[in-house]
């Protein structure tokens, strides 16, 4: 494997951004999309020496984590044998709009992350960087200790998949909140209180909503917050008081 790199793989604007502070918190990441190596040059020029491009298989096949940030329509697209025993977070969210129809998700049979693990069998699936846009990931990452540093909230099945996902937003900015199991983690999948808006903060009255979302600098959400945000599109005081056990991943 690649010694201390990152895979991402999907480098649209959420991906690049994950890039960013890779990079910047000293990582090395190795880059994928479905056009092929040659289509990065741009944004591998921008991140400088600790990045480089690649096909998506190499990307599974020689990282131990890796940030997945495609549609989640894409998701049969992965390659499944070369991410098998790897830390796979899904970035991906359902919108019926652009992703869907998807029938289960219509009814709310199972979280999205479900379906991405039942693909990726042999992997150990991570809910996380799903609830935040790009703009806003890069503007409120802070150091850890900063009073304004911002917390993301991370689903999974397996341990030490969980540990790695914890560990990479340490590095990125973020402290990071665990609300259970893959199934709990429709508590933070769009629509419920802990997606988006807080980090964003409501549209003021009166205000383009579109310019607003580009230029609004963000809104720090400290674990605190996040916990009861979470709380609330679970219904319960904790949010991974009803999750089972996770399974050991390593």
């Amino acid at each position: 494997m690649t010694a201390g790199a990152l895979g991402i793989i999907g480098t649209g604007r959420l991906g690049s951004a994950v890039a960013r502070l890779a990079v910047s918190a000293g990582l090395n990441v190795l880059l994928a999309n479905s056009r092929g190596p040659a289509t990065l040059a741009g944004l591998v020029r921008e991140l400088g020496h600790r990045a480089r491009a690649a096909t998506s298989a190499e990307v599974a096949a020689t990282t131990a984590t890796v940030v997945v940030a495609v549609p989640l329509h894409a998701r049969r697209e992965l390659p499944a044998a070369e991410l098998a025993g790897r830390a796979v977070l899904d970035t991906m969210n359902y919108v019926r709009k652009w992703n869907g129809p998807i029938a289960e998700l219509d009814v709310g049979a199972v979280a999205s992350s479900t379906l991405v693990q039942r693909h990726l069998a042999g992997s150990a699936v991570v809910k996380a960087l799903n609830t935040i846009d790009s703009r806003r990931l890069q503007l409120l990452a802070r150091p850890a200790g900063d009073p304004e540093r911002s917390a993301l909230p991370v689903a999974g099945d397996h341990d030490g998949a969980v540990d790695h996902a914890v560990a990479l937003l340490d590095r990125l900015g973020y402290d990071a909140v665990v609300v259970g199991g893959l199934a709990d983690s429709r508590c933070i999948e769009p629509g419920t209180p802990a997606y988006g808006e807080p980090y964003r903060g409501p549209v003021p009255h009166g205000v383009d909503r579109v310019s607003w979302l580009v230029e609004a600098p963000g809104t720090p959400v400290p674990a605190a917050q996040l916990r009861e945000l979470v709380a609330a599109g679970t219904g319960r005081s904790t949010p991974a008081a009803a999750s089972p056990p996770r399974k050991v991943f390593s």
